[in-house]
């Protein structure tokens, strides 16, 4: 069975640093591109990051750039989020995808990791 297994998340104070792992299982998944996805209560999901499994292409979102760093391990299959500088506006739920057109406009996610909360406090 094809999954996206995340791991990481929880509780860290303003200016902190935390990584978040998503082990892609089941199936082969290197047609795929990799993102994370974030919801605060209240706001739609939106992409944060996203990377090819080569690490030839990534993407940002403007308000984490800087701060977060996206990277893939196709060896162990699994991409990872590290992120530093939390702010509290970084609480919320974060998914890890793997879709297409992830790089541009259109982005269409096949599969979805079963998300984790990130509560940054202030």
């Amino acid at each position: 069975q094809a999954q996206l297994v995340q791991s990481g998340g929880g509780l860290v104070q303003a200016g902190g640093s935390m990584r978040l792992s998503c082990n892609a299982r089941g199936r082969t998944f290197s047609r795929f591109e990799m993102g994370w996805f974030r919801q605060a209560p209240g706001k739609e999901r939106e992409r944060v990051a996203a990377t090819t499994w080569t690490g030839d292409n990534t993407y940002y979102l403007d308000s984490v750039k800087g701060r977060f760093t996206i990277s893939s391990d196709s060896a162990k299959n699994t991409v990872y989020l590290q992120m530093n500088m939390l702010e509290s506006e970084d609480t919320a739920v974060y998914y890890c995808g793997a879709g297409l057109n992830y790089f541009g406009g259109g982005a269409y996610t096949a599969y979805w990791g079963q998300g984790t909360q990130v509560t940054v406090s202030s």
